[in-house]
């Protein structure tokens, strides 16, 4: 059974920095495609980072280069969304999302992913 889990969400300040991590365990692969979205209050879901099961990074929002990056840790199975200067139009819930294909490619649509975690919240608030 898949499970997915987000954690190191809550509360920053503006120009703040905070660190996401989606644990993932139970897939056919060790290491599959996943990928980080959000989803502020009224707004559709959007992509913003996908890293491929061999470790490419794809970059799905281009206003967030040079603040925001992702990487995957091999030993804890997860993988990390590091966000810098955080804005407060940058407050939403933030889902991992994985892709039950073997070498899929990453992709900025939801329907593309299988699995979701539960969302964590990031607010950023002075």
């Amino acid at each position: 059974q898949v499970h997915i889990e987000e954690s190191g969400g809550g509360l920053v300040q503006p120009e703040g920095s905070l660190t996401l991590t989606c644990t993932v365990s139970g897939t056919p692969m060790d290491y599959p495609t996943t990928a980080w979205f959000r989803q502020a209050p009224g707004k559709e879901r959007e992509g913003l980072f996908c890293i491929s099961d061999t470790d490419e990074i794809t970059n799905l929002k281009d206003s967030l280069k040079g603040r925001f990056t992702v990487s995957r840790d091999h030993a804890k199975h997860s993988v990390n969304l590091q966000m810098t200067g955080l804005k407060p139009e940058d407050a939403a819930v933030y889902y991992c999302a994985v892709d039950r294909d073997f070498h899929a490619l990453c992709s900025g649509l939801s329907v593309d992913y299988e699995y979701w975690g539960q969302g964590i919240q990031v607010t950023v608030s002075s």
